[in-house]
């Protein structure tokens, strides 16, 4: 019943139902990190950041979540099939065309809500281990998904690894900027 009620919602209502389960995704893994670094391994504990989390749920909700419906209705529309070749592009192209511009719009937007007078210094600064870490994440992540996971448990196991990636991302996110690598110009 209940899973049928979803799959319900997901068909009449993709975007909204995408945005919120993505949003979520996204607050809960913020959420998770907040907990461990400010409750449980912290000297002394902090208070939730609720700025941050909504800043998540702005990204995941509003921007994250529209791009990837879009781009996956693409990819799934020029690239129907389950062959191994069509798997192999449909796993590149996710990797190496939609994720830079993922990568960018989660900092910039990030960026824009934390008010930083330059926008892209963190992502100068965390993008490179960003990308390379998702490469490292994404790239067996999605083979195992299109080659072992029958089409109905898709859903939960891709849900699943966006909870785990959400929380690497926030993870990153959250370590210190290593100073800018670019030097002053003498006069």
């Amino acid at each position: 019943m209940a899973l049928r009620l979803v799959k319900h919602v997901f068909a009449k209502y993709p975007i909204t139902a995408n945005a919120v389960t993505f949003g979520s995704l996204y607050v809960t893994a913020e959420f998770s990190q907040q907990v461990a670094t400010k409750k449980v391994l912290a000297p002394t504990p902090e208070p939730i950041d609720t700025a941050a989390l909504g800043r998540y749920a702005i990204f995941g909700c509003g921007v994250g979540s529209h791009i990837l419906y879009f781009w996956y209705k693409w990819l799934d529309k020029r690239y129907a099939g389950t062959a191994a070749s069509t798997i192999a592009k449909k796993v590149l192209l996710d990797q190496f065309i939609m994720t830079p511009q993922l990568l960018v719009a989660f900092y910039l937007t990030m960026a824009i809500l934390e008010r930083r007078e330059d926008l892209f210094e963190e992502m100068r600064n965390k993008y490179a281990k960003t990308f390379q870490t998702s490469c490292l994440f994404w790239l067996p992540v999605q083979t195992v998904n299109f080659v072992l996971v029958p089409p109905a448990a898709r859903v939960v196991y891709v849900g699943t690894s966006s909870l785990i990636w959400a929380n690497i991302l926030c993870y990153i996110k959250r370590q210190p900027q290593e100073p800018s690598q670019e030097q002053p110009q003498e006069k």
